[in-house]
């Protein structure tokens, strides 16, 4: 797989040992080189985004009448997971254990339909339209062209999605999972929910925008639900409020620290943690902030997690982009083991990460990422006979898949680290200054 490492010293004056004289004297912490940011203006609701948030906090769509899509997606939690745990439960009990961690709804109105191609230059300058992401009828995989475009090269690997595998390509399609699943809100079918939706208090919304005829067809009053969904989370600013500190330190408003500092510089830097290389931190061309995932897949081997319902059968295993969820490209075996590069905004507020929910601190994401290949005894389990179980969440024959070349990960058995104790920290540091709701004055 290629190195996508985006070598972005911002204010650093370092690349390769060169020093650039004609640097902008700056304070100690400044962004020598301050842009303007273009945002999305906040705008009045429309009137389908307000119905958008009465279906998004609607509890009785669930069978257990307690859960709905904020329940999971928690507003004060970057639309994230409320809690500590590996996933949710749902059903008609609260009782059923999700598949897989809740990923967050936030910074999701930029992105990409699920391809199979080569790699972009710049993934902010093919920017999909804000309208586009509620569209109507749009399938989320097209199989045709999936068909054609994968396999050749081992440098092709997929990009956008919504998802850990990439399944829904829409907010609108991403909607109706949760909606569905017997694991989650467990609505029961299409039928079910479109009757809750007609005794619904805000049923006569519906009515006002399309027509009292919606409500005798079941699939539209439950797809235009799921559309004001999207609609809401496009047009809600906590979704994709770009107010974070690294965000005002780009306008040249505040000044890093200097473990933040340092911990952007490590960021960047490909010989160290090289996170930008799949997290980027560089704004896009025309000013949009950049939204920290090149929205790329990976296979990188995260440990087991034992704490799943489903790891108790030791034949189980969740290969993303090839299931057991996703079945429509599972034959590509060359994807399996590979899920979605989350953004990293508000990654600090998280106690859950990667698919399986493994991690819970930022320390121990850290450390998988710098241990991984030169001490795997840190990351994976010791059996008996003291080998180390490394990539023991995904089976032999796709071992291959995992990426080993991509800086840290090109490193091996008794190499000296990418990063010290001091480098994690100060990324750790550095990764805080990505969460929204700071005040430039403080």
């Amino acid at each position: 797989m290629l190195n996508r490492t985006i070598v972005w010293f911002l204010g650093a004056g370092l690349v390769a040992g060169a020093v650039f004289a004609a640097e902008p004297q700056t304070l100690p912490g400044e962004n020598p080189h301050p842009i303007h940011l273009i945002r999305r203006p906040v705008e009045p609701f429309s009137a389908m985004a307000k119905l958008g948030h009465d279906v998004f906090f609607d509890t009785s769509l669930s069978s257990s009448g307690k859960i709905a899509c904020a329940s999971c997606h928690s507003p004060d939690h970057a639309y994230g997971p409320p809690n500590d745990g590996p996933v949710m439960l749902g059903g008609p009990a609260l009782t059923l254990p999700g598949l897989r961690a809740v990923p967050s709804l936030t910074y999701l109105e930029r992105q990409l339909d699920f391809s199979i191609g080569p790699e972009k230059e710049d993934e902010n300058d093919n920017v999909a339209p804000l309208a586009q992401q509620a569209e109507i009828g749009k399938t989320a995989v097209r199989a045709e062209k999936i068909a054609t475009q994968t396999a050749q090269s081992a440098n092709i690997v997929p990009q956008g999605g919504l998802f850990w595998d990439g399944r829904a390509d829409t907010l609108q399609i991403q909607a109706s999972g949760p909606l569905l699943d017997p694991r989650e809100m467990d609505g029961g079918s299409i039928e079910i929910i479109a009757e809750k939706l007609r005794n619904a208090p805000y049923a006569r919304k519906f009515a006002a925008l399309f027509g009292e005829r919606v409500f005798k067809d079941p699939k539209l009053l439950v797809a235009e639900a799921t559309f004001a969904v999207s609609r809401y989370q496009i047009e809600e600013p906590s979704f994709h409020p770009y107010t974070s500190k690294y965000d005002y330190w780009l306008e040249g408003k505040v000044r890093l620290s200097e473990a933040e500092m340092r911990g952007l510089r490590l960021f960047n830097d490909p010989a160290k943690a090289n996170c930008a290389g799949c997290h980027t931190s560089e704004p896009s061309r025309d000013g949009l902030p950049p939204r920290f995932t090149d929205t790329q897949y990976e296979a990188l081997g995260a440990p087991r997690n034992l704490a799943l319902a489903d790891t108790r059968d030791p034949g189980y295993f969740d290969l993303g982009v090839c299931g057991p969820v996703r079945k429509d490209i599972a034959d590509q075996t060359q994807f399996c083991g590979m899920f979605k590069t989350p953004t990293l905004r508000n990654t600090a507020v998280r106690r859950t990460f990667f698919h399986n929910g493994v991690f819970h601190t930022l320390q121990q994401v850290m450390d998988f990422y710098n241990f991984r290949d030169t001490n795997p005894e840190k990351v994976y389990p010791v059996v008996a006979d003291g080998k180390v179980q490394m990539f023991n969440d995904i089976p032999a024959q796709y071992h291959s898949n995992v990426d080993v070349s991509d800086p840290p990960f090109n490193r091996h058995l008794g190499d000296t680290p990418a990063m010290t104790a001091q480098d994690e920290a100060d990324i750790i540091t550095f990764l805080k200054t990505l969460d929204d709701g700071y005040k430039p004055d403080q």
